[in-house]
């Protein structure tokens, strides 16, 4: 009979604490709109996110955290103790904009200008990462008002410059971790989302493994010899060895890369060389970027993408060399962690709006949290289901249907809840 009376209690308990978190929720979607609302309208470029940060820790100082701020130059750090010992997981929402003028007619659309490499440029949130800021804002308001329910510690990461520092600057995930945002107390685990403007409302997607792809940016420099354009025998031509280079380089892709494995991509984006049209310049350099999504195959193409570079210039009479700069590694899901939270995806989703998605060779700096604690990064819907035109990231038309961002708050906070309680 006493046991009876236990389970009735507890069952009475835990009724009651869903229906208060249900309340919770309904009342914090439209503060979330409010404040991704504001966000987008008061965009900040990478390193420079410092209204955005002030925003962000008056609400997290608001709700009783220990609030820590210029992280990595404009990041924002909380903790939120719970009521009951454990572990530590890290919640990430990235907060930088985009040099992206918009193009949207949207009540909120962003106005601010700005110059960014000796160019007059728009700044817009052409990613998502207000909706990032202001779900994970969401979050912690939540958390807080369920103190008895964590069982652990929760370390909100409001990282800048995803999107990469400017030049000469560091910045981004790479920072924040060199400035020891993993310890203190040392992190356990780590979630992030992604919103996706092709991926319909009410969504998740998620892949084992690489889910994003490591991002290389090289610099090849040509060098070969000057001459007159109406005497080519008397020099070395740094173009034509350069578009020797550019039609190399993609046999290693079409030839080399075992696709089957995972996808690939090598993309020569900028090329510059010569001033007049009648003279063969001196050098001439090329400027692309590598994606790759397994280990062995990045090192397999960055070997063949040297050695390729540096023959080629030589069997026409030139010289090349080829230089490489990571921008993220891979975003890889660890299997372990992803296999314990997809019955809690699918409790807040539904089983049939959890799906396995293909790996995208898109790069996120999430990646390298990812290198140190076990991680795991998906994807929420933010496209108005029906639609049959998306609009793409990182363009002027990028928009988000923002029905979508309560689905983030849930599936965040209930994997906090239920990663806690199972460590």
């Amino acid at each position: 009979m006493r046991i009876l009376s236990f389970l009735v209690t507890l069952t009475c308990a835990s009724t009651f604490a869903q229906q208060q978190l249900n309340q919770d929720y309904a009342a914090i979607e439209s503060k979330v709109i409010e404040w991704r609302r504001h966000f987008h309208q008061n965009p900040e470029l990478s390193n420079q996110e410092f209204k955005t940060a002030e925003k962000i820790a008056a609400h997290l100082k608001s709700l009783g955290f220990e609030v820590q701020t210029g992280v990595a130059k404009t990041g924002v750090v909380a903790l939120l103790k719970g009521n009951h010992p454990g572990k530590v997981v890290a919640l990430r929402a990235d907060i930088d904009a985009l040099p992206v003028t918009e193009r949207n007619d949207l009540p909120f659309k962003s106005e601010v200008r700005t110059t960014f490499l000796n160019t007059e440029t728009g700044v817009m949130h052409a990613c998502g990462h207000d909706t990032h800021t202001a779900i994970l804002m969401g979050v912690a308001e939540i958390l807080s008002k369920h103190k008895e329910d964590i069982h652990g510690t929760v370390k909100f990461i409001f990282q800048p410059a995803e999107e990469g520092p400017p030049p000469g600057e560091e910045g981004g995930a790479k920072l924040m971790i060199k400035e020891g945002v993993l310890e203190n107390p040392k992190v356990d685990a780590i979630f992030g989302l992604h919103i996706n403007s092709e991926t319909p409302v009410g969504t998740l997607k998620y892949k084992i493994g690489g889910i994003m792809a490591a991002v290389e940016r090289f610099v090849i420099t040509v060098n070969g010899k000057q001459s007159h354009g109406s005497q080519p025998w008397s020099g070395v031509d740094p173009i034509l060895i350069s578009a020797k280079i550019i039609d190399g380089l993609q046999t290693i892709i079409s030839r080399e890369a075992n696709l089957l494995v995972e996808p690939a991509v090598i993309t020569v984006g900028k090329i510059t060389a010569g001033t007049r049209f009648n003279i063969i310049p001196e050098t001439a350099e090329l400027i692309g970027t590598v994606r790759t999504l397994d280990p062995d195959m990045k090192a397999m193409i960055i070997r063949r993408m040297t050695e390729m570079t540096e023959t080629l210039a030589k069997a026409y009479g030139g010289e090349a060399s080829i230089s490489f700069q990571n921008n993220t590694s891979i975003t890889y899901n660890d299997a372990q962690l992803v296999e314990q939270m997809i019955p809690t995806l699918k409790s807040v989703a539904g089983d049939e709006n959890v799906k396995i998605m293909k790996a995208t060779t898109g790069g996120e700096d999430f990646s390298y949290f990812q290198e140190i604690v076990p991680g795991f990064y998906f994807f929420l819907g933010g496209m108005t289901p029906g639609n049959t035109e998306a609009f793409p990231h990182h363009t002027p038309d990028f928009k988000i249907d923002e029905s979508g961002l309560l689905l983030g708050v849930k599936t965040l906070t209930q994997m906090t809840f239920d990663y806690l309680r199972q460590n």
